[in-house]
């Protein structure tokens, strides 16, 4: 399989270097894609020096912040558009555990379309959040898949790997989520396809180095969503009966 880790950044001066070194070590058959929304701290400028380091580390420019899931699917079309087989997302603060990827990675050839790294399946884990943290995002995607009747239990993870033809098979221009409710945002779009998602469990460690970008707006945002997407299945399957 030809493997590419796309990995947003804004701001992960610290973090990046680390996060990709061990990618590398972990993985040495992936591909590496930054994709930098024009750091203020110089991170794009370290991507560039990593690359000209390192034939398989590669860097995408964007002109500035447009969130998460604009920036993942900048990454997506960019690794469809040179035939990569599966399409990673991993965070650079280290959150996603690099050593942890082959577990993704080895549920593709055993049939699956979606593979989630998850914190709340059995054998998954959370290090150094805060109770409240741990409830927030429990109750965000306990919410989130019954909402939407969804059986994913880390709905709102984001350490994932897609199949090539699970994202041809979406319309990633009508993605329009761009914060904390795009992995929601996806996870049912790949539903709704009747693709086999699967979940590994990982252990997700909390930053150290670095800011985090998530922020009450940003929550708000994905369970608006949510409710508005949940409640629109369930009136077109209920005029679908009339």
């Amino acid at each position: 399989m030809r493997v590419v880790t796309i990995i947003p950044t804004y701001n992960e001066l610290e973090s990046l270097p680390i996060t990709v070194a061990r990618l590398r070590a972990s993985v040495p058959d992936s591909d590496v894609l930054v994709v930098d929304d024009n750091s203020p701290d110089g991170t794009g400028d370290l991507a560039d020096r990593l690359a000209s380091e390192d034939p398989q580390i590669h860097v995408l420019h964007r002109a500035g912040k447009a969130g998460l899931g604009a920036a993942y699917l900048a990454g997506f079309r960019w690794g469809l558009g040179r035939g990569y087989d599966v399409l990673v997302e991993m965070d650079a603060d280290g959150s996603h555990r690099p050593e942890q990827l082959p577990l993704l990675l080895a549920e593709i050839p055993r049939g699956a379309d979606l593979v989630i790294g998850s914190r709340w399946v059995k054998g998954g884990s959370v290090v150094n959040w805060p109770l409240h943290r741990k409830l927030i995002s429990m109750a965000g995607s306990t919410y989130s898949r019954l909402m939407l009747g969804i059986r994913v239990r880390d709905i709102t993870a984001g350490y994932r790997a897609f199949k090539r033809e699970t994202l041809e098979a979406l319309d990633l221009d009508a993605v329009e989520s761009v914060g904390y409710g795009f992995q929601v945002d996806m996870t049912f779009r790949v539903a709704k396809l009747r693709k086999r998602i699967v979940e590994v469990p990982i252990t997700f460690v909390e930053r150290e180095l670095g800011v985090s970008k998530m922020s009450g707006n940003i929550v708000v945002e994905a369970m608006v969503n949510v409710t508005r997407w949940g409640l629109k299945a369930r009136w077109e399957k209920l005029t679908a009966r009339w």
